[in-house]
């Protein structure tokens, strides 16, 4: 173990809560009703295809790239 304090992710439990979905350990469990419904509405805005099988971590990115390009984004 390290001694740097910044070391342990938990000792700054928001400095972390922003991961990449390829690193979730639930990203490959199916989407959820929230991810669903968000990015239904985000695939009508944009004109896209809604798809209802993606994982979390797909739909994620998704989600991600529809902000973008719908303007919801930050």
């Amino acid at each position: 173990m390290t001694d740097k304090p910044d070391a342990d992710p938990k000792a700054h439990p928001t400095g972390n809560a922003v991961k990449d979905p390829d690193h979730w350990v639930t990203g490959d469990q199916p989407m959820t009703g929230a991810q669903a419904s968000y990015l239904q509405t985000l695939s009508e805005e944009a004109g896209a295809e809604f798809d209802p099988e993606l994982t979390k971590a797909d739909a994620s990115k998704k989600i991600d790239a529809l902000q973008e390009q719908t303007g919801r984004g930050d």
